[in-house]
């Protein structure tokens, strides 16, 4: 088996081997996977963070040890824009970014060598509270919409719910279907703690959207933007349009 990082600040991962096709979701610096197929310039891999599969640019991998992919990594890069120094060229990756086996930050990937020296998060050591949840939720505040997307780049609704969780230490899937399927449901909105997602369906009853809630009035959601709007038990109203723009299925807690 082959295993590989991703050394690109933000790499697409899509349905097929195209630049034509569909963006499902994205990897991040850093991030660990291996490879499931192979044509001549893109390669389907399966991500080891949360199992997801996709496409993408070959230049974008570069191949590590079995060790190193085997390494729980919980380090995520702090800071909104972060400077890394590549093979002795600076590159920007986002917060976010997996610091994949750095020991004083510095790592070596095979061939390819790696230094960071800003400012680390590590989720093992935080302790979760309302405040904590607002200050990492609001850190992705007027990020744009981007299906598939899920860094301060452009952003999905259920990849800014995965982000954020990530960094508070509590791992949940990467779509919003998947996602509604875990955690301990919140009967009534105003049983809702700060933290907790909102799932919200379409007319044929599928899960179409996820925001995270600050209380049992406001939700957090990427939907344009990542933006603050109001709920109540129908649904979300958005604050700026005044128009209802989801209509809520059901609440989950995860910690």
């Amino acid at each position: 088996m082959e295993y590989m990082v991703c050394c690109v600040p933000v790499s697409p991962m899509r349905a097929e081997a195209s630049h034509k096709s569909e963006m499902v979701s994205q990897q991040l610096f850093g991030e660990k996977s291996f490879i499931l197929e192979r044509t001549a310039d893109w390669i389907k891999i399966q991500l080891r963070y949360d199992g997801y599969q996709g496409w993408v640019q070959q230049s974008h991998l570069v191949e590590i040890d079995e060790e190193i992919y085997l390494k729980s990594d919980k380090d995520l890069t702090a800071e909104l824009l972060n400077e890394v120094d590549y093979n002795g060229h600076l590159m920007y990756v986002p917060m976010g970014s997996a610091l994949s086996a750095f020991k004083n930050g510095m790592a070596f990937w095979r061939r390819n060598s790696v230094h960071f020296k800003g400012k680390v998060w590590n989720p093992e050591e935080i302790k979760i509270s309302p405040k904590l949840i607002k200050q990492v939720a609001f850190k992705f505040l007027n990020t744009s919409y981007l299906w598939g997307g899920k860094s301060v780049f452009g952003i999905d609704c259920s990849g800014y719910a995965q982000m954020t969780y990530k960094f508070l230490n509590t791992y949940i899937p990467r779509d919003a279907w998947q996602q509604a399927e875990q955690g301990t449901t919140v009967n009534f909105l105003q049983e809702a703690h700060c933290g907790d997602l909102a799932f919200f369906d379409n007319e044929e009853g599928r899960i179409v959207h996820v925001g995270i809630l600050l209380n049992d009035h406001e939700i957090i959601h990427s939907a344009g933007k990542v933006r603050i709007d109001k709920i109540d038990t129908q649904g979300i109203l958005n604050l700026e349009t005044k128009q209802r723009t989801h209509k809520l299925r059901i609440i989950k807690r995860y910690f």
